[in-house]
């Protein structure tokens, strides 16, 4: 059989491949928050053979070399585990609760640097994944008209919960078999899919379309890029709609600052803003209510939520946080505080030295995948990727939906290994 840029051909490229063509049945079974972990620990133990092993092998076939970026990754996340026990403590919570919220970050957080460190370490080629992406995008719109007829035909929302519940998790809703919600209020469908809500399907369907666009055949393009936009807006995510139309224009324009005509066309566009600044102000904010006021109750109980997460930290855990999630008052619906946001779920839960050791990774990745991207296709993947959870950090929790978003990861990864051009960086 004829090898492929896009077949996989390495142990990684195989787990990371089959994985996401196996994403429906997975979620047929309840068993996608599961195997997010599973497919992580088992590539953290990978990279660790193969490192181990590096001195005996030949120059071709040793793992990368871990640069800045990831480094900071790695001991962002492991900053994290270590302010998480400092709350427990401050709060005396108990070992039990220690113990289960340190599985919780193995199952959250950690995965963030792993994914990266693979994605860096690892030769999976970025090919495998577009081209996995775009197959599981076909699997998508097969079974697309299922979904759509499900609520007009009297199909109930949710068919079963997984038994897989039993291992533990933030929810239900993670292991459900769930065709559509019902908009409250509204009664107007809107659709999930493989995600545990609406919006989490916009991000992840955002994440494709950002991999289908590299694509390099044209018939799994155009299919992947189409499963993306229509799982992106059958979501009927706000969010999802505004980072369409900014994310990879905005990648794609720094990647190319060193080109002369960028500036040329820029320069009009700056003289444009000038003149028109105020009206631009104006719209904006006229933009802004309508956009708020499209789910004004949301709008209100993540608004909400997100001051009494910053009083409560202020006033109560300033530097470590309160070490585990809380359930909020009736008048945010007893969501949990610091949710819909990942920075003050990280002051609420971890403090401030929580929401730096996120803050300083995500800072100089971006700085490091901007300086490559202009060189780089796999940098520009990975900064259009990163500024992507960079926006969505600001309407989801990263770490919960890191087990849905990771083939992001291992791109951002990928993207910040060191070229031969940065050697100053390898470490």
């Amino acid at each position: 059989m004829v090898q492929t840029d896009n077949h996989p051909q390495s142990f990684a490229e195989r787990l990371i491949y089959y994985s996401l063509l196996s994403t429906w049945a997975l979620w047929l079974i309840g068993g996608l928050y599961i195997a997010g972990p599973v497919i992580a620990w088992i590539l953290a133990l990978h990279v660790a053979w193969r490192y181990y092993l590096a001195p005996g092998l030949p120059e071709h076939q040793k793992p990368h070399k871990a640069g800045l970026g990831v480094w900071t990754w790695i001991a962002g996340m492991a900053l994290l585990l270590v302010t998480l026990w400092v709350g427990h403590i401050n709060f005396d919570l108990g070992l039990g609760a220690t113990i289960k919220s340190s599985i919780g970050w193995a199952k959250g957080w950690a995965l963030l640097a792993i994914f990266i460190i693979a994605g860096a370490a690892l030769d999976v080629r970025p090919a495998v994944i577009y081209r996995a992406i775009c197959k599981l995008g076909a699997q998508t719109l097969v079974l697309l008209p299922i979904f759509l007829i499900a609520p007009f035909v009297g199909l109930p929302e949710t068919l079963y919960v997984s038994p897989l519940k039993i291992v533990g998790g933030p929810g239900p809703e993670y292991f459900a078999t769930t065709l559509y919600t019902l908009e409250p209020g509204a009664g107007i469908p809107r659709w999930q899919f493989f995600a545990p809500w609406s919006p989490a399907a916009g991000m992840v369907a955002l994440v494709y379309i950002i991999c289908a666009i590299e694509e390099q055949e044209l018939k799994w393009k155009v299919i992947g890029i189409s499963a993306g936009l229509i799982v992106a807006l059958l979501s009927q995510s706000r969010l999802a709609l505004v980072a369409i139309a900014v994310i990879w224009p905005m990648a794609f324009a720094i990647s190319r600052m060193n080109k002369p005509v960028i500036w040329f066309l820029a320069a009009p566009v700056l003289l444009f803003i000038g003149f028109f600044s105020v009206n631009i102000v104006q719209t904006a904010g006229e933009v802004r209510s309508n956009f708020e006021g499209a789910r004004a109750d949301s709008t209100r109980v993540r608004a909400t939520l997100g001051r009494i997460a910053v009083d409560r930290w202020q006033e109560e855990a300033p530097w470590f946080g309160h070490g585990i999630v809380e359930k909020g008052p009736h008048l945010v619906e007893y969501m949990v505080i610091g949710s819909h946001h990942s920075w003050y779920g990280l002051l609420f839960v971890k403090g401030i030295i929580g929401l730096l050791a996120l803050a300083i990774p995500m800072m100089v990745s971006l700085f490091l995948l901007a300086k490559r991207a202009y060189r780089y296709p796999e940098a520009r993947v990975g900064l259009s990727l990163l500024l992507l959870l960079f926006l969505y950090s600001f309407g989801e929790n990263l770490e919960i939906l890191a087990y849905l978003y990771w083939p992001a990861l291992i791109l951002i990864g990928n993207g910040l290994r060191p070229r031969p051009t940065d050697v100053s960086e390898a470490a």
